[in-house]
């Protein structure tokens, strides 16, 4: 009975991360909803500053601070394993939610592109980056990334055994696509105003430091594998090789 709940409650986050998904581009986008990213204006500018910034953090403290291994062996003294990565993805969702939900717009517009060449390519990088997050999720660990991996060999009796290493696809040419793909689906918009630029800056900045410190743990978990990995292929842009000569020096300085 508890191995079906937990199989029901995997399904129940997933399900509810997708919505909260469709609900996220479509306020970035600031298509169809009634308030989106960028509506409705109006309202004290340092207030909805204030209130913004509020959001931006309560996103990254919670995604920071339930990703790590420390918080994960005291958190799964209360919540069973197989669940763990249901309930983070749950509590992601929570946290989306309350951001899209009391996000102040502040309207004064940085950029608007009314070319019409112009205008279809950032909408078209717009819809191509909401289309790769999950994409590149395929690529490499969708279902563990989402939990469903956990709960269903749970429910069939068997243990869960971590992913091996893997660089498929996208991974070959760089080592955060998915980082990539999320930046694609924040900058690219035909109207940036200052709210979206707040949004994106503050969204790149958390994954440029989350990617140093997941980079941490993967060199710990994988050792020699991930550290080959780091020399041999860019962190962001294809073929750019200057960070990864940088990287080799560090490793090299090391005693």
């Amino acid at each position: 009975m508890i191995r079906a709940f937990f199989v029901a409650y995997g399904l129940a986050s997933y399900a509810t991360f997708l919505g909260i998904y469709a609900w996220l581009a479509l306020f970035v986008g600031d298509w169809l909803l009634p308030r989106t990213i960028d509506r409705p204006a109006g309202g004290n500018i340092a207030a909805a500053l204030a209130v913004d910034l509020l959001l931006l953090g309560a996103f990254a403290a919670q995604h920071s601070i339930m990703a790590r291994p420390a918080f994960k062996v005291a958190w799964t003294r209360i919540v069973p394993h197989p669940i763990e990565r249901s309930t983070y993805m749950f509590a992601s969702s929570f946290v989306l939610a309350l951001l899209i939900w009391f996000w102040q717009p502040i309207p004064a517009v940085i950029w608007n592109v009314q070319h019409p060449v112009g205008w279809w390519l950032l909408v078209a990088l717009f819809i191509a980056g909401w289309l790769l997050v999950p994409g590149v999720s395929l690529m490499i660990s969708h279902f563990d990334l989402f939990g469903l991996r956990q709960v269903w060999l749970h429910f069939t009796g068997r243990d869960y055994e971590p992913l091996p290493f893997r660089t498929p696809l996208a991974y070959a040419f760089v080592r955060h696509p998915l980082y990539i793909a999320w930046m694609l689906a924040f900058w690219a918009t035909p109207t940036m105003t200052a709210g979206h630029l707040l949004f994106a800056v503050a969204m790149t900045g958390y994954m440029l430091a989350a990617a140093v410190v997941e980079e941490r743990d993967l060199v710990h978990y994988f050792g020699e594998h991930y550290l080959d990995y780091r020399r041999r292929v860019p962190m962001f842009i294809p073929g750019l090789k200057w960070g990864n000569r940088l990287e080799q020096r560090r490793e090299t300085a090391r005693p």
